[in-house]
């Protein structure tokens, strides 16, 4: 594997499933595997789970790692070709890319996307570019239409977690004070529709996601219809695809309670965090005995490392 930016990039997912539970058993199986290799993330946004939990993947595979934060360190860059970069931002994308890729051996890019103009994100301009560029494998640790990171996480804690060979897995919108990026929703999706879980989507009026992204997956917009006998909830804000990066609504009734939980085969809750508690999901739900959140975010830590370990493979 020379890149990981989303679920194709996986040769075999089933493969790559055993090994994120290989690793989970023993997370210093490889430690030997990364000796002498550098990964270098670049956040061009902020991080808490990504950040640790990659940077934490790379060191047990026996890695170094530099972690830069390129908008508080480093120069402000220009992304558009063809400017006359007369402006602040003195250094360009083009060439700050191949130079990084110069210092490391893998990287991992983080830049969300601007919510202001949907063909400029959903081109992937900044992801695109250092996987264009760099002259390594990149990594993405979020970009602007999918998380896929996060939802390997997600993959391996259903499958953790479930209870029948097939369950009933629901993504549900729930109301923001801020437009949300459709990353982690778009990510997962892709990621379900290659389960053969029963998978359903449920979201107001104005807020379906990219047809390219669902596919033929059902989308329920009776919440609590979609919500009987799931078996797992997973909880997500998203700003308007089709009115691009608006919030339409702020229904209060979509947030995640006990109420909705009450129709569910006793569902898991899931969510990739941060979450604003009682906008997104009541406390009682996300603190109650059915919540994975927690383990959710811990198994960030092998979806990452089963990542690097598939890339290093190609490095040797």
């Amino acid at each position: 594997m020379n890149k990981f930016t989303c679920v194709n990039d996986l040769s075999n997912l089933d493969d790559a499933l055993k090994l994120a539970f290989e690793l989970k058993k023993d997370p210093y199986k490889y430690q030997t595997l990364g000796k002498n290799k550098t990964m270098l993330l670049v956040f061009f946004n902020s991080s808490l789970r990504t950040r640790l939990s990659t940077q934490k993947a790379a060191l047990n595979l026996g890695m170094n790692v530099i972690v830069f934060d390129i908008n508080a360190g480093g120069w402000k860059l220009e992304t558009e070709m063809g400017v006359i970069m007369d402006g602040n931002k003195p250094e360009h994308i083009r060439e700050a890319v191949p130079v990084i890729g110069k210092y490391c051996d893998i990287i991992g890019v983080r830049s969300f996307a601007g919510l202001k103009n949907r063909e400029d994100d959903y081109s992937e301009k900044i992801l695109q570019q250092f996987v264009d560029y760099a002259g390594v494998p990149v990594v993405s640790l979020e970009n602007a239409t999918r998380h896929p990171l996060q939802s390997f996480a997600d993959l391996i804690t259903i499958e953790e977690y479930k209870t029948k060979k097939r369950p009933k897995v629901v993504l549900s919108w729930a109301p923001h004070p801020k437009a949300l990026p459709q990353a982690v929703p778009n990510s997962f999706v892709e990621w379900m529709r290659k389960t053969d879980y029963d998978f359903v989507v449920t979201n107001p009026e104005g807020y379906d996601l990219s047809p390219s992204f669902m596919g033929d997956v059902k989308i329920e917009r009776d919440q609590m219809k979609a919500f009987k006998n799931a078996d797992f909830i997973y909880a997500k804000n998203w700003a308007s695809y089709s009115e691009y990066g608006k919030i339409l609504s702020q229904d209060k009734s979509w947030t995640i309670s006990d109420r909705q939980m009450a129709v569910t085969n006793h569902a898991k809750f899931m969510h990739c965090l941060p979450v604003r508690r009682n906008m997104i999901v009541t406390d009682s739900v996300i603190d109650g005995p059915d919540s994975l959140v927690i383990q959710e975010a811990g198994n960030r830590l092998f979806s990452a490392q089963t990542a690097l370990k598939l890339i290093l493979d190609q490095l040797k």
